[in-house]
């Protein structure tokens, strides 16, 4: 696996990927369930340039998709729930519930939902930080509810947050 860290405000990213421009991965820092490097892995800061070109204009507003090559690991059901999250727009939120029927899933799969959006492993990209409780509530972000603060204000949909806290 190859990886790199990127600067961001969110803390640096760590980005791997089985070769060079295939994304697996991104995380934070201390991100519940994230990634970290293993003795295998192999650091390449020339890897993925596109990835960090479309992070940076993300984080100063002037992006709101990313367009890379994914290749996260998972089971089927996670990656059906992933490929929900993706259809979620910038600057929008869903509940847990709307993202169940989003991926076509009966009411009773939203816990098993709400784990697979904790097990997501493409942090910003695959926008888990969009899904919000019930009744409007910022709720159950792996990497930290300032974090999602940040990017729920970069994306206009709460009052803009530029650093953490």
């Amino acid at each position: 696996m190859l990886y790199t860290l990127h600067p961001s405000p969110l803390g640096d990213l760590l980005i791997a990927g089985p070769r060079p421009g295939v994304l697996a991965s991104v995380s934070v820092p201390r991100q519940k369930g994230g990634a970290t490097v293993q003795a295998d892995w192999r650091r390449d800061d020339t890897a993925f340039p596109d990835a960090t070109r479309q992070f940076d204009a993300y984080f100063a507003g002037e992006r709101t998709t990313f367009d890379l090559v994914l290749e996260p690991v998972g089971s089927d059901f996670r990656r059906r729930v992933w490929t929900a999250l993706h259809r979620i727009e910038y600057g929008a939120t869903v509940t847990y519930g709307e993202l169940t029927e989003m991926a076509g899933l009966p009411r009773t799969a939203v816990r098993a939902v709400g784990g697979a959006i904790g097990a997501n492993p493409l942090s910003v990209i695959c926008p888990c930080h969009r899904v919000i409780g019930a009744d409007g509530s910022l709720t159950g972000y792996a990497g930290g509810l300032d974090r999602k603060r940040l990017l729920l204000g970069l994306e206009g949909v709460l009052p803009a947050q530029l650093t953490l806290a």
